[in-house]
């Protein structure tokens, strides 16, 4: 039985050991169900980072064809010229929500509002609603990167406090509650061969008590 023997053999030291494995069992269950609840929650944001990585290379390709159509109506000096002046403002509002202790980031972004036509570079007669339709397709793609990088961010998140919560449910169900289990049986035989033991003492006074009398009840006979 490994066991350290520096244990006090003890009712009370037994009673704090039966104490001490009740709250590690309770500790076990808790954490085994905040590691099942964080894996679930994983998941979901699994799937909705892999819906988003679909999206957004759908909408990088379809970005890019804009873009390419872009560059059969005007030439790379006025497309680079229009991408240098729309210059963008993004006001991006972070929430934390808590999901079993792991902070969670909530990302809401909001890029400014600006046409290109607005541009003072640039007229009505000398551009075209291509470079419109690019504009935007990469707008919405910018949106998604950063939808996407919030989910990418929990993800990692959820994965460190899986692992450090499946660590700690080892620790217990592998370490711990054996540890404990068997301080709980060494002081339990400890105490019940000093029981013996002293009852074994209780029977040989009691005989030699008992020898006393009968020798001295002679001697006066």
């Amino acid at each position: 039985m490994a066991m350290t023997q520096d244990v006090n053999p003890t009712r009370m030291e037994l009673i704090k050991t039966k104490e001490r494995i009740t709250l590690a069992v309770k500790g076990h269950k808790l954490l085994k169900q905040k590691r099942d609840a964080l894996i679930l929650e994983f998941f979901k944001i699994l799937k909705k980072a892999q819906d988003l990585r679909g999206q957004l290379a759908v909408k990088v390709a379809q970005g890019y064809h804009s873009l390419a159509l872009a560059e059969t109506y005007h030439n790379i000096q006025e497309l680079s010229k229009v991408s240098l002046d729309l210059h963008k403002d993004i006001d991006a509002d972070i929430e934390v929500r808590n999901v079993m202790g792991v902070k969670i980031p909530s990302i809401t972004a909001e890029v400014e509002s600006r046409h290109f036509l607005s541009l003072p570079s640039y007229s009505v007669a000398a551009t075209s609603a291509k470079i419109d339709a690019a504009v935007e397709d990469f707008n919405e793609i910018l949106q998604m990167t950063m939808k996407l990088a919030e989910t990418e961010t929990a993800m990692k998140r959820l994965i460190l406090e899986i692992e450090k919560t499946k660590r700690r449910v080892n620790a217990l169900e592998f370490v711990l509650l054996p540890r404990l289990e068997d301080q709980k049986k060494l002081i339990s035989f400890r105490l019940e061969e000093m029981e013996r033991d002293s009852f074994v003492s209780l029977k040989t006074i009691k005989r030699k008590l008992e020898k006393q009398k009968k020798e001295a009840n002679a001697k006066k006979g």
